[in-house]
């Protein structure tokens, strides 16, 4: 696999991550949605539970975070900011139990992208832009060939990025930008 790190990302590394299986093509990017504590953005929360170092304690909300180990290889916040955990050649731990096209554990042949909002509100401009650049980026340096929605791969265990996301928006310019 070309590159592991995407220039221009912050570089945060997450524990949580393992090697793919041989022969593993990375074909499928997953959309996700966070805020910890949910709608509430621009803290450090994310990055620490994806490190594994979220205190339960700091936040009733947190309380089912506890022992969670879950990553993803991108989070890309609400100033557009594009934070990245995880080397493209590893495999993040984002999708969980998983389903794509009739294929079993998405984590395997997916990059995780997390997008820092919640599933039933709006998300920025800048998110947008950047979410843009890095699939571009992406496609440059892997076999990316479908985009889903965390809803998508988990149906009825997962709700992201949920109806605040412009689907229509993000498709239009992906077209435009060719």
């Amino acid at each position: 696999m070309g590159a592991d790190w995407i220039a221009g990302a912050r570089r945060v590394l997450s524990p949580n991550c393992d090697s793919r299986p041989a022969g593993s093509v990375v074909s499928l990017l997953v959309l996700h949605s966070i805020s910890l504590p949910r709608g509430v953005y621009g803290g450090d929360a994310i990055e620490r539970l994806f490190t594994n170092r979220l205190d339960p304690a700091t936040h009733a909300s947190f309380a089912d975070l506890a022992g969670l180990k879950v990553s993803a290889h991108f989070l890309v916040r609400r100033d557009g900011e594009l934070v990245q955990f995880v080397p493209l050649s590893q495999r993040a731990w984002h999708a969980g139990a998983s389903r794509w096209r009739g294929r079993e554990r998405c984590n395997d042949f997916s990059i995780g992208v997390e997008i820092e909002g919640v599933d039933d509100g709006p998300f920025d401009a800048a998110q947008y832009e950047m979410l843009l650049l890095l699939l571009k980026k992406l496609q440059a340096t892997l076999p990316l060939r479908e985009i889903a929605a965390h809803s998508d791969v988990a149906p009825g265990r997962k709700t992201d990025p949920g109806t605040g996301f412009a689907w229509p928006r993000l498709l239009a310019d992906l077209a435009r930008t060719g």
